[in-house]
């Protein structure tokens, strides 16, 4: 602020001074118009030299015999500087005159918007790239769409120092990388260079509920499994080897045939050789017989059907060969591939000839897989286990498992402290097509996780916490999709909005805690919606009761213990309602029971009973009593008629007159209601047009509730 006030004085005096104190005798070669052009040529540029007065002359700038000469510099403004100029006689350009344009008659120009080229970081969720072991840095950068300079700085945060964009890496490095910027990942593993072995064949039974799957494999490994089994029916999925009177061993994984079970079925599938499709001889091709062989086609499994129940009197093994073969199955007494097994869990026959089908299906098969390096494994079922933690049932699919290695299995980490096979002994090691049992992770994964072998703990962290981060952005990413308010007609019309109910879900494994949350999300209804409000496996706790208190859920157990007498106790206080059961479709009659209590319903408005008018009375009417009104005088021929009630006159099947009853007597009493054969007088609001032979309805407004539907096939849903 000093040098702007000083710029219209100070400046100007300075610049004068020092032009006039200018010594003409002191300057050699030059006249005062070169002089003074060399100041105005500094005074133009802002820099103006002013002499100091250092030497015994008093001298400075261009005299002789000066000793040190400075630069002072003017901060002024263009109109100072054109003073200057003029009180020396110097001519200074003429400023232009502006000249407004005249734009009336000129369009305004709009010029195009250009948007900010701002380079997005957003993640893709829904792509999904294939990533392998050894590939290179510029061709994940080719398929996640990102720039290899961007994958190096994400490589180097994580602590990868990569040297060259052509240097190999590893599947997990590539993983961290691809989680970083945003998209999904799919394994690939190659056998290329690795020694191949034959291993043992994987076997899935499938087929409907209660046709004798679990009793099939009891009969070939002598134990009686089926008989354990809650309700009769298997709702687990169980993996176990069976060894053959050949000496050969099977893997064989038993799925549940219940509706509910359809995940618990593809997973069966997506890791099996080969599949075993059993059908009842007495009861034929069924639904989830259907679902069985569809999931087969997508998997692209070979299939041998088992015909059981042989030996009972109305078996008819014929019968379902044509069934199966109108299905689109190529039997091979039809020319076919498909081997049929005649057999009997009961009587224990026909148990050779499907050894001999299975074998000859692997050999054909020719099974191998690799047995050296990092295992390969899928999760078949996790459960939590009150002294042991977490338990994962895998098999091996290639490779080897070892104890004490580190895995990632989904969004959990661990190290193996324990391997246990089907019979519960302790192992140090698991090879291809062996199902076993791990223990040592630090939570519960998911049914159908892959099993990842990593070489240090700080590589198993890493991955964990990079996947939990991206599934909880998935996550929120789809509540919000489904918080996104949609333009319906609906409240326009008047529709009431569904009433929505909370549900704690807690199972005894994470794959039934998944087909229970699967079978009740089927029993959404226009009217009311299950919220699945919180899931978990093991008892129910008192966190889970302090949950379902603070939002209003019921809490469902599924194959649980009973929670202890002070936990109930305190449910009960906080009117919180807990259904435990063993068997899934009486859980599911339950919950349908209670989401039909809770349904609003829908009003509906139907004739509670019908009158014949057989007379017509007419009373005068005065100052006092007030106008003229006509009585029906009535029989009531069937159901009832209310006084409350709205009445409806019909003539000849059409409708004459609705109103309300403002009259209804019996035997000049007046009464609230009349029964089927009673004869009555009514009247009827501002109606007096009855005639002989009229019938009159009494129409009452009721509450219709949904209804529960149960099929054959075991599915069930809720009607509206």
């Amino acid at each position: 602020m000093a040098w702007l006030e000083l710029g219209k004085k100070r400046i100007y005096m300075n610049f004068t001074r020092a032009l006039a104190t200018t010594s003409r005798k002191h300057v050699v070669g030059s006249s005062f118009t070169s002089i003074f052009a060399e100041q105005a040529v500094y005074a133009s540029a802002r820099c103006v030299p002013d002499f100091i007065n250092h030497s015994y002359l008093g001298a400075a700038g261009f005299c002789i015999g000066s000793k040190e000469s400075g630069t002072r510099c003017f901060h002024a403004s263009s109109q100072v500087w054109a003073r200057s100029d003029a009180a020396y006689g110097l001519k200074t350009p003429k400023k232009e005159k502006y000249v407004r344009k005249d734009s009336k008659n000129q369009p305004p120009v709009e010029a195009p918007y250009v948007p900010r080229n701002v380079t997005s970081a957003k993640s893709n969720p829904d792509k999904t790239i294939e990533i392998f072991e050894g590939m290179t840095l510029v061709e994940l950068a080719k398929r996640s769409g990102k720039s290899v300079s961007s994958l190096q700085d994400i490589l180097t945060n994580v602590g990868e120092k990569i040297e060259s964009e052509f240097e190999p890496l590893s599947m997990d490095v590539a993983e961290l990388a691809a989680m970083e910027v945003g998209v999904n990942v799919k394994r690939l593993h190659s056998t290329e260079g690795a020694e191949l072995l034959p291993r043992p064949a994987v076997v899935t039974v499938m087929g409907h509920v209660d046709h004798g799957k679990t009793s099939l494999l009891d009969a070939l490994r002598l134990t009686s499994v089926a008989a354990k089994e809650a309700g009769g029916i298997t709702q687990h999925l169980g993996a176990f080897v069976v060894g053959m009177s050949s000496g050969a061993s099977i893997t064989f994984l038993d799925t549940p045939g219940h509706a509910a079970f359809s995940a618990m079925r593809a997973r069966g599938a997506a890791v099996t050789d080969i599949v075993v499709l059993v059908v009842a001889a007495d009861d034929g091709v069924m639904p989830q017989t259907l679902e069985a062989v569809s999931h087969a086609k997508l998997s692209n499994v070979p299939i041998v059907v088992a015909i059981n129940k042989c030996d009972k009197p109305g078996a008819n093994p014929e019968k379902v060969k044509l069934q199966l073969a109108s299905e689109g199955l190529l039997l091979e007494e039809m020319g076919g591939d498909i081997q049929v097994v005649e057999v009997s869990a009961v009587q224990k026959t026909g148990l050779d000839n499907l050894e001999v089908a299975l074998l000859l299906q692997a050999d054909m098969m020719d099974l191998k897989a690799r047995f050296d390096g990092p295992a390969q494994a899928y999760v078949v079922e996790a459960r939590l286990d009150k002294g042991r933690g977490p338990l994962v049932t895998t098999i091996v699919k290639a490779g080897t498992l070892v104890c004490g290695q580190h895995v990632v299995i989904g969004s959990q980490w661990g190290k193996i402290r324990a391997i246990k096979d089907t019979a519960g002994r302790l192992t140090q090691r698991a090879t291809p097509a062996m199902p076993v049992e791990i223990e040592g992770l630090r939570g519960l994964p998911m049914a159908g996780d892959d099993v990842i072998v990593v070489h240090s703990e700080e590589r198993a962290r890493m991955l964990s916490s990079g996947r939990k981060r991206k599934s909880e952005e998935d996550r929120l990413r789809g509540k919000m999709v489904q918080n996104v308010p949609t333009t319906s007609d609906d409240s326009e019309e008047g529709v009431p909005l569904r009433v929505e109910m909370p549900v704690i879900v807690k199972a005894d494994v994470q794959g039934t805690v998944q087909a229970v949350t699967d079978a009740l999300t089927t029993l959404n209804s226009p009217q009311v919606s299950v919220n699945i409000v919180h899931v978990g496996v093991g008892p129910i706790s008192q966190s889970d009761v302090d949950l379902a208190q603070a939002c209003g859920a019921c809490i469902v157990g599924f194959n649980v213990k009973s929670p202890p007498i002070s936990l109930s106790q305190a449910a009960t206080r906080a009117s919180i309602k807990v259904i435990l059961h063993r068997v899934i479709y009486h859980l599911l009659e339950d919950i349908a029971n209670l989401i039909i209590e809770k349904a609003p319903g829908t009003s509906e408005t139907q004739v509670a009973g019908q009158a014949e008018v057989l007379n017509i009375f007419e009373v005068k009417g005065s100052k006092s009593k007030g106008p003229d009104v006509k009585i029906a005088g009535c029989k009531v021929v069937d159901g009832f008629v209310n006084k409350s009630s709205t009445m409806r006159l019909l003539r000849s099947g059409e409708v004459v007159f609705e109103g309300l009853c403002s009259s209804l007597k019996r035997e000049k009493q007046d009464v609230d209601s009349v029964k089927k054969g009673t004869e009555c007088g009514l009247v009827i609001s501002n109606c007096s047009d009855f005639q002989i032979g009229d019938v009159v309805q009494c129409l009452e407004q009721v509450v219709r509730k949904p209804k529960f539907v149960k099929s054959e096939s075991g599915a069930v849903r809720i009607e509206c």
